[in-house]
């Protein structure tokens, strides 16, 4: 029987199991970090297969190879020279299967062999379990155990990058952490990729933010604080320089717009919750976002007129109607937006 843990703490369970060499028969992975996934079915499957005989206790499926008899074969199949073996499916939703499959699926998650270890990895396919079907239910929740690998806190972004940084034998300030985080999107995927090139640019002990910038490509959003500070700052042609930028970047105007929206909207935000005594934690709380962008939201706010939301927020309304209903450039109409922000945080 599995061992029960609340959605919240199912991923330190297992990693807990992980440590102890007492994983569960079952497990179902899901969740948007897929680096995370990814290292710990990996993880996973080296302690459960050890040996000359692993490729041959190996078994895995996805949605063109599934069947459920050769799946159940494949659990029932005793270990070769080992033991123990492992059972990947890719891709395959359970309750999306026909109802005689769906039976024959409970009855054999129910009884998996001690010397079976089972992984459902969704990745591309959402997890979605129907809680009206209650036989199969029974059996994942009997025997399974879900595990989500959700996006990290800030927190332990900062200290899974400066643990990175110091297997290259370098290192960085929490400071710098929190940077690359925005730079990079806070994907773990990402990161580890450009933690990799930042340490081989830098000739140093110590990482430096010149370092970061000489070879990290930023993502939209980091992109847009650049554009945001530059409107801030009342400076129209950086601010056309850089949203030219982004347009040779081949980003499509309307996520650009998205993002320029959404930064503005969160420092409107951070007005109020100045206006009422309050500082960046109460930002970071209300969108789950970082320390570093909740600071960018504060001081953008701080450094524009009391009045800059109250236009700048229905120009950005009227922007998007007019991106999906004119027939004027979209490239203009961004340029001609970004105008009308510097200016009005010019005024005053």
């Amino acid at each position: 029987m599995a061992k029960k843990a609340a959605p919240t703490g199912a991923f330190q369970a297992f990693k807990a199991a992980l440590r102890r060499k007492e994983p569960e028969h079952l497990y179902f992975f899901h969740g948007e970090e897929d680096y995370l996934r990814s290292y710990y079915l990996e993880a996973l499957r080296k302690q459960v297969l050890s040996g000359p005989a692993d490729d041959f206790n190996f078994h895995r499926f996805d949605a063109q190879t599934m069947d459920v008899g050769a799946f159940a074969d494949a659990v029932e199949a005793i270990p070769m020279m080992a033991e123990a073996s492992f059972v990947q499916v890719d891709d395959v939703d359970p309750f999306q299967m026909n109802a005689d499959d769906r039976e024959r699926m409970a009855a054999i998650l129910s009884d998996i062999p001690d010397y079976c270890y089972v992984v459902f990895v969704f990745d591309t396919v959402a997890w979605k379990p129907d809680r009206r079907l209650k036989k199969l239910n029974a059996a994942i929740e009997g025997s399974g155990q879900v595990v989500e690998f959700a996006r990290q806190s800030e927190q332990e972004l900062i200290t899974w990058v400066g643990r990175h940084f110091a297997h290259f034998s370098k290192q960085i300030t929490p400071e710098l952490c929190r940077y690359l985080i925005v730079q990079c999107g806070a994907s773990m995927t990402a990161m580890a990729s450009e933690i990799s090139k930042v340490a081989s640019y830098c000739t140093a002990p110590a990482i430096s933010k010149a370092d970061i910038d000489a070879v990290v490509e930023p993502v939209l959003d980091a992109v847009v604080f650049q554009l945001t500070d530059a409107i801030a700052e009342g400076q129209y042609g950086k601010a056309l320089q850089i949203l030219r930028t982004l347009c040779k970047m081949q980003q499509e105007p309307i996520p650009i717009l998205g993002a320029i929206g959404a930064q503005l909207r969160k420092a409107a935000a951070a007005r109020t919750l100045s206006s009422l005594g309050k500082g960046p934690d109460a930002l970071m709380k209300l969108y789950a976002m970082g320390s570093y962008p909740a600071q960018k939201a504060f001081g953008f706010a701080r450094r524009v007129p009391e009045t800059f939301f109250d236009t700048a927020l229905p120009l950005c309304a009227e922007t998007d109607y007019r991106l999906k209903t004119s027939f004027d450039e979209p490239e203009r109409l961004l340029e001609l937006l970004v105008l009308r922000l510097a200016q009005e945080a010019g005024h005053g």
